[in-house]
């Protein structure tokens, strides 16, 4: 079939080679217009089904997995409930493949952290998230040097501590997702000058990860406070603390094509997120 395409279009879109194949420079050119192209017969398809007058037919919706974890049992069964006739697929992954399936028109809406910037792409906030100090247990495992709790982690194991000024982080060894996940982008910027004389490591891929991490004396971490709260009751190896106003934080938005056949009904799903946050 892309032999059959070349003939017709009369130039080469694919350099064969012995280990493989990839895209010419017109290739990739055409591919990017044909994903243009995809993404609006998918658009004809939703607005003839918004003329029919429903909610209704596929809805598919990208999440962050700092978020699914918290917000989807909340929020499925409400979307269920309000919409029977919705079809909807969920697809978790970072914020970069989100925006980019979302403006190629494979993904419908996304819920995920600002920014979220693109000339095409249209956001509506839905709840602000605070950001929570992790720390070892004093009755946790033996702290390495280094990695002394910081003021404040003082009470009993799995409690939450009184907050703490951000000025506590500056002499700790503070550890983050790996390059690439949003969340460490967003506690980088939240903290900003606090995180600037703190040791810093990162390399996990997950939250869980990184918790383990700290339990076991290697630093602290920061988290979004509905996965603290998550931990409360079956964590004791690790305490959790504030930080004292104004407290760092993530704003979750929503986020959709401008163009859109169903963009005005999804301040609607706005709505619903807000409403299904945890609390």
């Amino acid at each position: 079939q892309i032999r059959d395409l070349e003939a017709r279009l009369g130039v080469e879109l694919v350099e064969r080679h012995p280990g493989g194949a990839r895209l010419t420079a017109t290739g990739v050119e055409i591919a990017q217009r044909g994903a243009r192209v995809l993404a609006d017969v998918r658009e004809i398809e939703d607005m003839a089904r918004k003329r029919a007058g429903a909610f209704a037919g596929p809805l598919r919706l990208g999440i962050i997995p700092s978020i699914a974890p918290f917000l989807l049992p909340r929020l499925l069964p409400e979307i269920t409930a309000r919409y029977p006739e919705v079809d909807l697929t969920l697809r978790e992954t970072l914020t970069g493949n989100l925006m980019r399936e979302l403006v190629a028109g494979e993904l419908d809406l996304v819920i995920a952290s600002l920014p979220l910037d693109h000339p095409q792409v249209e956001t509506a906030d839905a709840y602000t998230e605070a950001f929570m100090l992790v720390a070892a247990s004093t009755a946790g495992a033996a702290s390495p040097a280094g990695a002394a709790s910081p003021a404040g982690a003082t009470g009993p194991a799995g409690g939450e501590d009184e907050p703490l000024p951000l000025s506590a982080l500056a002499d700790q060894r503070v550890l983050l997702l790996e390059d690439g996940h949003c969340l460490r982008d967003q506690a980088l910027q939240a903290c900003g000058n606090s995180l600037a004389g703190s040791r810093r490591g990162g390399g996990a891929t997950s939250l869980a990860t990184l918790v383990e991490l700290v339990a076991n004396g290697q630093g602290v971490t920061l988290v979004p406070e509905m996965y603290a709260h998550g931990m409360s009751g079956r964590e004791a190896r690790v305490r959790t603390a504030r930080f004292t106003a104004p407290e760092p934080h993530r704003r979750v938005a929503l986020a959709w094509r401008r163009t859109h056949p169903q963009a005005a009904r999804f301040g609607e799903l706005r709505d619903l997120v807000a409403q299904c946050a945890p609390r």
